[in-house]
């Protein structure tokens, strides 16, 4: 806890405790399962039915009995706060099945690697997706549970955002592509948290072939993996980045020392 003078002194200098302490930095790391559906991020007032059932209303199933016939699941989430640049730390990694059966074809985190080839449509408050096939994607949320209107989805087909940008600013509520968080020259890419966040969510888009309405997770088989930083140099981790009392009380002291001598 700071001390008294500590905080005067801030005051006097005209400074608040966050102008001169970093943003706290924050390592995350999770587990992508293919059932992590993506439009269910923040859905607390949903029931999600048996394998064996429709959803009244909600996500696509297939019509009759998969092999695995496993449940949609909730994606992965952590808090964040508006302003914080969120990178991945390591490449994304893993593999998942997004056909009919065990095994098959076997998508990694960039999905298929076909920008545009997947066509997505929104799911309660949560925006459609346009991007490659069954890649790993993330989105932000505030507290509420989000099911309103959706906003509008972003491009990351070739005529749009692509998926070789350096950064993103993507709104509350958009599904945004991370694949495995680089770009082909291996450059860290940066997610920049939107005004009202306090959420992000990492999940997986699907959909009968890959278009149309979300659905189509209760064949998915596998996983994926990611290491997240918020905050975080991937090349220069500094894993406590907020400064002891002392050295705040000495960075304080050197300001009051510098705006003293002007003063003169």
């Amino acid at each position: 806890m700071l001390s008294k003078p500590v905080f005067r002194l801030l005051g006097l200098l005209g400074l608040s405790l966050a102008a001169v302490m970093p943003a706290q930095a924050l390592v995350v790391e999770l587990g992508l399962r293919g059932s992590d559906a993506i439009w269910l991020a923040g859905r607390t007032d949903l029931v999600i039915p048996d394998a064996s059932q429709a959803w009244p209303d909600g996500l696509l199933r297939h019509g009759g009995p998969t092999p695995e016939e496993i449940k949609e699941t909730l994606p992965p989430g952590f808090a964040v706060a508006a302003g914080d640049v969120v990178k991945v730390l390591d490449p994304a990694s893993g593999g998942i099945s997004f056909f009919n059966g065990f095994g098959g074809t076997v998508f990694g985190p960039e999905g298929n690697g076909v920008p545009g080839s997947s066509s997505i449509g929104p799911f309660g408050g949560i925006s459609g997706y346009l991007g490659t096939q069954g890649a790993l994607v993330g989105l932000f949320l505030n507290d509420d549970v989000p099911n309103g209107v959706a906003p509008a989805r972003l491009d990351f087909s070739v005529s749009g955002l692509g998926t070789e940008f350096l950064s993103l600013s993507p709104g509350l509520g958009q599904v945004f592509f991370i694949g495995d968080g680089e770009t082909a020259s291996d450059v860290a890419q940066s997610f920049l948290a939107p005004t009202g966040a306090t959420r992000l969510f990492i999940g997986i888009t699907d959909a009968f072939g890959f278009n149309g309405a979300p659905g189509a997770f209760d064949d998915n088989d596998g996983a994926y993996r990611i290491r997240l930083g918020i905050n975080e140099d991937p090349r220069n981790p500094n894993p406590n980045p907020v400064p002891e009392p002392a050295t705040l009380a000495l960075v304080a002291l050197g300001l009051a020392t510098i705006r003293w001598r002007r003063d003169r």
